[in-house]
């Protein structure tokens, strides 16, 4: 009797630890789900933006290439309250004229039309709650695996990986000696709308130099993985 009820307790203890593993399993799965559904490379892909990159609207994508790049450029030469107050000021004086000149046409024909901008005032621009939250998780979600990835690799769990971002931050020394901040947003800037038609014309040839660069940079890897000692390789078995 004593024996079938260990071994049962037994068997209830595995159950029960082996749903806690597959309910773990399924948060993180869920969890990453989530992070990849919300992450800025899923924005990046998105219909809307692509369109934009892609330059699908030659009209749209002009003004808001015009514009980000503008405004690059004026934080390059002004300071950020500077650019800000300009912007706000030529906002202002766009609407103060149109409500005058909308005033001054009903003064005259005597018509009744209201507030120019009555349309606009009587939209709605409060936040929702669900909505606020919902990006307050999403940024928390992003937080969070900023934080383990910084951990594992300040703390170099993975040597590989953490030599890789020594040689990246060492690389970014000299690119902080010739370009500044805005500059790189820039060039990000310009890039973002010039790289993607270029890419999509020319496409099968850039993915035949990219995996053939690919494929050097694995065997490089793999060669300098295997000259490491034996205890700090890397377990891809775990």
């Amino acid at each position: 009797m004593a024996d079938s009820m260990t071994q049962s307790a037994q068997i209830s203890s595995s159950q029960g630890l082996a749903d806690g593993q597959n309910s773990v399993a399924a948060k993180d799965s869920k969890m990453s789900d989530s992070f990849l559904s919300s992450s800025p490379v899923s924005l990046i892909q998105s219909p809307q933006v692509k369109d934009l990159v892609h330059w699908r609207d030659p009209k749209k994508s002009g003004v808001v290439f015009g514009l980000s790049l503008l405004t690059l450029l004026s934080l390059a030469a002004f300071s950020v309250i500077s650019v800000v107050s300009y912007l706000l000021l030529a906002l202002l004086c766009v609407t103060i004229s149109f409500r005058i000149y909308k005033a001054v046409v009903q003064a005259v024909q005597k018509s009744d039309d209201g507030h120019p901008f009555k349309a606009l005032m009587e939209k709605d621009v409060s936040v929702p709650p669900e909505t606020f939250r919902k990006h307050v998780d999403a940024s928390l979600t992003h937080i969070n695996r900023l934080l383990k990835q910084l951990r594992k690799l300040f703390l170099v769990e993975d040597l590989i990986d953490s030599l890789k971002l020594a040689v990246v931050m060492w690389l970014l020394t000299y690119v902080g000696a010739v370009f500044n901040g805005i500059t790189i947003l820039i060039l990000a800037d310009i890039l973002l709308f010039a790289v993607p038609p270029f890419y999509e014309k020319n496409k099968t040839q850039i993915d035949h130099y990219m995996e053939i660069a690919r494929t050097q940079v694995n065997t490089t890897m793999a060669k300098l993985q295997e000259k490491l000692p034996g205890a700090i390789k890397r377990t891809k078995a775990e």
